[in-house]
């Protein structure tokens, strides 16, 4: 793994890492780290027992930043700051290749914001 993708990991990793506790490591090794509710919960009349979070997975060229209330309610993304919303790419996959401060600030918002929905949805 290249290195600027390492500590752009690292940074995902601990910013997603805060919701550990009510959500559940269900993967947590070298160059991936998965969030999940673990809950019997009802999703559009079907039961599941988990509902994945966020992760963050190391690419060949990025560091994956994969954050499911994004798809899961729509209307996220329009509280998002044009700088991460130019790196999604597809509806819940953003594409990182390096993180400073600022992008730091605006992903840790849209957890927090992410985490709030599943909380009023019943799903943590």
């Amino acid at each position: 793994m290249e290195f600027d993708l390492i500590a752009t990991f690292d940074s995902l990793r601990r910013l997603i890492g805060k919701y550990e506790g009510p959500l559940t490591a269900k993967m947590d090794i070298q160059g991936r780290y998965e969030l999940w509710s673990i809950k019997d919960i009802v999703i559009d009349g079907r039961k599941k027992k988990e509902v994945f979070f966020a992760s963050a997975i190391v690419q060949s060229s990025y560091v994956g930043f994969y954050f499911m209330p994004v798809y899961v309610e729509e209307q996220m993304k329009r509280i998002f700051a044009p700088e991460l919303m130019k790196l999604l790419k597809g509806k819940s996959c953003f594409h990182i290749k390096k993180i400073d401060g600022k992008l730091e600030d605006l992903i840790a918002k849209a957890l927090e914001d992410g985490f709030r929905l599943y909380v009023a949805r019943g799903w943590v």
